[in-house]
């Protein structure tokens, strides 16, 4: 499929084609209750369709086209929610916040997932908002940890979603399981970065996951914006999520919310398309090793 992009950095828009994309048409929030148990999809080849109400009325039905992640399972945690907006940035008199953000790119990223035949929880969810193509997106407290409400303490917080994913982790019987965070990170206003990843300490399995990722970006930039180089780092970092997260865990950092050049990541829909495709592929190349 051939998709537009105006990708980070760039003014003009090119052709991407992409194995990862999918429709951006966009969605309509449901109506239907979310389930407080599991947010998944079954990697059996007899079922074609599934149904995730996360998405949005127009985006729920997820056609499986492909096996290429059947036996894979992922734990999909977006940054902050619920009280805890995370970074917040101010543009024109409109607000930006960064759990927003991260919840369109990580429901984008579960979509692309299952539609590789991967079981995908999706740990942090908005029974209102789908995956949403507009520019600003709104701020709402609504986001729950499989439907459980989000503490404001920071520890307690961390801690809940942590226990969520190891609890489903017993459970599940795929031999490759893997936790992915996405935050959005707030520095100097001046200061434009590139993205980031971490993964905990003496994680080697953690640390292939964070650099195929990585690498999986660099080599995009450097098809669609040759000359452009990329200094997207990763390294280990004793966060909470990634010493109390049972499967293996990458942690992602994907721009500065105060940089008008890494806004563009976020705001631009079709950019905030492209990161959940270049994610995916890089998880993909992970999976196949």
């Amino acid at each position: 499929m051939d998709q537009t992009y105006i990708l980070p950095d760039s003014g003009t828009s090119i052709q991407q084609q992409d194995n990862a994309v999918v429709s951006n048409s966009a969605s309509v929030p449901s109506n239907k209750s979310i389930e407080t148990t599991t947010t998944s999809s079954t990697s059996k080849s007899s079922q074609r369709t599934i149904t995730e109400p996360l998405f949005g009325k127009s985006l729920k039905n997820v056609a499986i086209k492909s096996q290429e992640l059947a036996g894979a399972c992922f734990y999909l945690v977006s940054g902050h929610g619920g009280p805890d907006p995370g970074a917040v940035s101010k543009v024109g008199g409109v607000t930006l916040h960064e759990d927003e953000y991260a919840y369109d790119i990580t429901l984008r990223l579960a979509r692309n997932l299952m539609e590789r035949g991967a079981k995908v929880h999706i740990i942090i969810q908005d029974s209102k908002d789908g995956i949403r193509d507009d520019k600003h997106l709104s701020n709402s407290k609504r986001e729950t940890c499989l439907g459980k409400a989000i503490p404001l303490n920071h520890t307690r917080r961390l801690k809940q979603r942590c226990d969520a994913i190891n609890r489903l982790a017993r459970k599940d019987k795929e031999r490759y399981k893997r936790a992915i965070f996405i935050h959005v990170d707030s520095r100097r206003v001046k200061e434009q970065i590139d993205v980031f990843l971490y993964h905990a300490p003496k994680s080697s399995l953690g640390k292939r996951l964070a650099n195929n990722i990585r690498n999986t970006i660099e080599n995009k930039y450097g098809q669609h914006q040759p000359g452009r180089g990329f200094k997207g780092t990763v390294s280990d970092r004793r966060l909470y999520v990634l010493r109390e997260t049972t499967p293996v865990a990458a942690f992602l950092e994907l721009g500065n919310i105060q940089n008008e050049k890494d806004r563009k990541r976020l705001v631009i829909p079709n950019n905030r398309q492209a990161l959940a495709n270049w994610i995916c592929q890089g998880i993909i190349k992970d999976y196949k090793r």
